[in-house]
């Protein structure tokens, strides 16, 4: 009588020799976890530090822009000077004119028109006795007391231009600093993603304490930036 005998489906057998691959121990965990912290640090200074260089630049546009206009109203101040200086110049000769043609009246109708501003600098330089004294002033534009409101504003808004253009510049260099500092914080999401990638565990240990070196460098150098 023949014996019956019983075969195991392949399958089954194949299910009983395959071995399930063991678990990730403790130190894995942690080595996991440590880049996985990294990446979100990295990625969160990375975020701030666009933020900030973002708001550096937009300093920097506007304190250019207001320098610029600054420039534009000290030249306007500057050229309106310039032209009642010589308007006083024409008066001051047109009256030097008929004084030395003694024309007294037409002289009178010159001192008149003088203005305000120019009338100290002209009384100043009569006290010098400057038709009997050779070391007076040529004439009133070069006494102390001749001064032009506008020029001394044209002046101050040119300073004041000079002062918003550093500003600006200033601005600039803080936005350079924090796109530098984004590097190290890329140098960080680089090697953490790569120790996920690593199964040698010194040469894993070895990477993530790089990216931990690079991230703390990082941060130690956006601490010393100033914040808009």
């Amino acid at each position: 009588m023949a014996h019956p005998h019983a075969h195991v489906p392949h399958e089954l057998t194949e299910a009983g020799e395959a071995h399930e691959p063991p678990a990730p121990g403790r130190r894995e965990r942690r080595l996991e976890l440590t880049a996985v912290l990294l990446l979100a640090l990295a990625a969160l200074l990375t975020a701030w530090c666009g933020y900030q260089a973002a708001l550096w630049s937009g300093e920097q546009s506007q304190r250019y822009s207001q320098a610029s206009t600054t420039r534009i109203h000290s030249q306007r101040e500057a050229t309106q000077a310039g032209q009642l200086r010589i308007g006083d110049l024409l008066l001051f000769n047109g009256w030097l004119n008929a004084r030395d043609n003694g024309r007294s009246r037409l002289a009178a109708v010159y001192e008149r028109r003088f203005r305000s501003e120019f009338v100290p600098a002209y009384r100043a330089w009569l006290a010098q006795r400057p038709f009997t004294n050779p070391h007076a002033a040529p004439s009133p534009l070069f006494v102390p007391q001749y001064r032009l409101a506008g020029l001394d504003r044209a002046t101050a808004l040119d300073h004041k231009a000079d002062d918003l253009y550093a500003e600006g510049t200033r601005a600039k260099t803080k936005d350079d600093d924090y796109i530098l500092s984004t590097v190290f914080f890329a140098a960080v999401l680089f090697f953490s993603g790569v120790s996920l990638r690593l199964d040698w565990r010194p040469l894993r240990v070895a990477v993530l304490a790089m990216a931990g070196v690079m991230l703390l460098g990082g941060a130690i150098f956006v601490l010393t930036l100033p914040v808009a």
